[in-house]
Parts: C-alpha cells; structure tokens; sequence
C-alpha cells in the first residue's frame, strides 16, 4: 500500500467518524442543520479523495473519467435544484426517490462488481453473500420506493391495493429470489441467477408496497430508508470498503429504530403494516359538513376573540397545514399572540404528516422555536391546562374513537386535544382522514369547526386577532 493510499483510508475512516457525529447531531431540532452539513461535507470530502486514489492507480481511462465528472454535474444539479424548488408537501416523495436511488445505486454497485471480475468463478462466499444481500434489498428498495413515491403524489392510488393472489405471488417470489440467490454464491458468473435475483427484487417491492395504505407511509418511507443503508452496507463489503459499511450501518440502523419508533407510535406491528390494508389515501372532499353530524361551526372573529383572551393555547399541526403551505401564517398568528402575554406551545404527534419529522422540518420554516415543539408524551399533560387547542389540519391523530376497541385506530397514541377546555379545528370539510373514519372531536360539545383553507382562515384570525388586541 503507498503513502497515498494510506493517507486516503485514514481520510475515509475520518469521513466514517463525521458521519457517526452528523447523525448525533441530527438527533435535536436545534442542531440538525449542523449535523446534515457536516455529513454532506465528509461525504463531499470522501468522494474527492476516492478520486484521487483512483486517479493515482489509473483505474480509469480517459473517457471513463468523462462519464464520471458528467454524471456528477448532473447529479449535483438536479439534487441542487430538487432541494430548492421542492415544496415539503412534496419532501415525502422527494425522500422516497432519494431511497430509489441510493438502493438502486447500491444494488448496481454489486452486479458491477460480479460483472467486471476478470475470473467471478472465484469469488468466495465473502463477496457472493453480501452481493446477493444487496441486489435484492437493493431492487426492493429501488422499485418499493417508487411506488410510494407514486402514492404519495397521486399518481397511484393511495388506497390499499391487493392483487388477486398476491400472498401466493409473494411467496412465489421469495422462493424465486431465495433460490437465484443461492444459484449467485453456488456459481458467482451466472448472469441469469443476477438478472433473476435482481427481477425477483424488483418485483416483490411492488408487491409489497402497493397493499399498504396512506396511513402507514411514514413508517413505509422510514423502513424503506433502513432497506437503502442496508444495501449500502453490503455493497461495502463487496468492495471491501469500510467508510461504505460504516455510512451504510449508521442509516440502516436508524431508520430501522425510527420504523420501530413509528410503528409504535400508531400501536401497530411492522408486519401488519408490511401486510398492508390499512388507509384509504387522501380524502379531497371540501365542503361543510355531512348529513345528520352535528357540528358547531364558528366564524374568525369567534375564534380570535378565545385566542386573545387565553392564557394557554396549544397548536396541533397536521398534514392540511402543509398542504396549504401555511406555516408562515401559524407562525405570525403565534407571535402575535405571544407579544399579547399568551403562552404557545405546539404539540407534534410522532406520524402527523406524511413523513417522519414532518411537522418539526415545518415548522421550523417558517422560524418556530424549538422549545416550544412538544413530542406527544410532553405535551398530553397540557392540555388539561390549556384554555384553547387549535387544531391544523390534523385528523386521525387526535381522533378520541382511538381510546375505544372495534375501529381502525384503537389503541392507537392520540394527542388528548379533546381534554382542553376549548377545541377550534380549522379544516376544509368533515372529511375522513388516512384511517377512514368519523372524527368524534369533531363532533365534541367543547369543539368548534373553522371550516375554511388553513393559509386563509390563519390569514382570517391573524387579522381578527389582531383588532382584538389593538
């Protein structure tokens, strides 16, 4: 090994080390920025070094390196001009293609491996197993990533979808991938047991996503991240790179703890949600409300006037906030009411949103402080306390029918909103949420429905409150 190529490991292992304390980082609001641009710049910084070292061995011809600066504008530009333009009611589909694309790099990585060895009959079960670990999570990834994303921006049906047969299609595919992957290690040159195993991958994550419903995205899109660090992993040890497996394990066990944590949080196990059928996607209905519910509809200047002469009020921000990109309005209605002497705090349910985080990268948008984002646990005890709870947006997460057995949320973890003395729910119509059922805060004596779009009606109260407060 030369001088240069030892200063390049110890420049990796460096990289490994600034990725195990971004990901630290990244575990409190006030410093996650911090963290995600630390792990950027070692990954930047791991990148130019593998290419120093590939340049002093000559591994690349001329046009090879070509290729490679090409692919690189164009991947940084478009990850440059995706992160600008996107909208967050857009970051969850955004996040799923990330995932495509890193499983799929990942699985390409090891299939290149195999393809290119001068003599692949010999490679040993160290670099066969790991490779075919990674081609097929890899293809789950890449093809189960894609139909979430396609979910999530509508361009499939985000209702459960359930093939004729599909539990015998699922356990034809895993003996069909089981076996090529046994065929890859027994004999690691044949191209059919890649291109089979490889198929099989692709198919079961179609398989596998398109019976999972709207509700379980979330958690879908966290567990599809852990599949993505998982294959990175592999692809690591099939090239025999420890800055790769390092990178690959810290995502992989993440999101695997963070699947868990959401899981939980809906009171639901991993494999009912694999299973899927549970969601019925979004409900676009607008409108009042329907037939013979009883609800009390209240106006702005109702509102404004229980806001202004509260002690205590608690924000509930759900996935109708984001779709009406109305954080900045919350925020200046906050403010305002804070400069009046009212406490504020907001209370952020684990799988509020379609993503993990949802809210809390919301939020912080539009300036909110840190301090006042209460996790479920810490902000339940307050509500009690609290003269008024307005709800954004938010539907199955506050939803009390969860405290009762025989729906499709029992059991589930809510926030106790109906427990404050008053509860203002801004919304467009009656509509059902991810869960497709009724709402019974909806309906709640202590409850008024501010039927309206969330960027107006915040807009609306704004300025209501205001006139109250001078």
């Amino acid at each position: 090994m030369s001088d240069l190529e030892t200063a390049v490991r110890y420049v990796l292992l460096a990289a490994a080390a600034c990725f195990v304390l971004g990901l630290r980082l990244m575990n409190s609001p006030a410093t996650a920025r911090r963290g995600n641009t630390l792990s950027a710049a070692a990954m930047a910084v791991a990148v130019a070094a593998t290419a120093v070292l590939l340049a002093e061995r000559g591994d690349i011809t001329a046009t090879g390196w070509l290729v490679v600066l090409s692919a690189v504008v164009v991947g940084s530009s478009a990850g440059l001009y995706l992160a600008r333009t996107v909208e967050m009611t857009a970051m969850p589909q955004l996040v799923s293609l990330f995932n495509a694309v890193g499983g799929g790099a990942a699985a390409l990585l090891a299939i290149g491996e195999v393809l290119q060895h001068a003599h692949p009959e010999d490679l040993g079960a160290r670099t066969t197993v790991p490779g075919g670990i990674d081609i097929l999570i890899g293809a789950i990834t890449f093809s189960g990533s894609l139909v979430a994303a396609g979910k999530l921006q509508g361009l499939v049906p985000g209702r459960p979808i359930v093939l004729p047969g599909s539990r015998a299609l699922n356990a034809a595919l895993a003996v069909v991938f089981t076996g090529s992957a046994v065929w890859l290690v027994v004999q690691p040159g044949s191209v059919a047991a890649l291109t089979l195993l490889a198929l099989a991958g692709l198919a079961f994550g179609v398989t596998m996503v398109l019976p999972i419903g709207g509700a379980d995205m979330p958690v879908v899109i966290s567990l599809l991240n852990a599949f993505t660090g998982t294959a990175v992993g592999m692809a690591g040890f099939v090239l025999n790179e420890p800055a790769l497996i390092i990178a690959g394990a810290l995502v992989g066990a993440s999101g695997t703890i963070l699947t868990k944590l959401m899981a939980d949080a809906m009171n639901r196990s991993i494999p009912a949600i694999i299973v899927g059928g549970f969601g019925t996607g979004d409900d676009a209905a607008a409108g009042g409300s329907d037939g013979d519910v009883h609800v009390r509809p209240v106006s702005a200047d109702d509102v404004a006037i229980q806001l202004a002469y509260a002690g205590k009020v608690v924000i509930v921000p759900g996935y109708g906030l984001a779709a009406a990109q109305a954080q900045h309005e919350l925020g200046e209605l906050a403010d305002l009411l804070q400069e009046h002497g009212v406490t504020v705090t907001y209370a952020i349910h684990p799988v509020a949103g379609r993503m993990p985080g949802h809210m809390n990268v919301l939020l912080a948008e539009a300036n909110v402080p840190y301090p006042q984002l209460k996790e479920m646990e810490e902000a339940n005890p307050e509500f009690p306390q609290a003269d008024v709870a307005l709800v954004i947006g938010a539907n199955d997460v506050t939803n009390p029918a969860a405290r009762r057995p025989g729906n499709a949320i029992s059991g589930m973890p809510i926030l106790d909103v109906d427990r404050a003395k008053s509860v203002v729910v801004i919304k467009r119509s009656m509509g059902h949420g991810y869960a497709g059922i009724d709402n019974e805060l909806y309906t709640a004596e202590n409850t008024g429905m501010f039927f309206t779009d969330a960027k107006k009606g915040l807009a609306d109260l704004k300025a209501a409150v205001r006139t109250f407060v001078g």
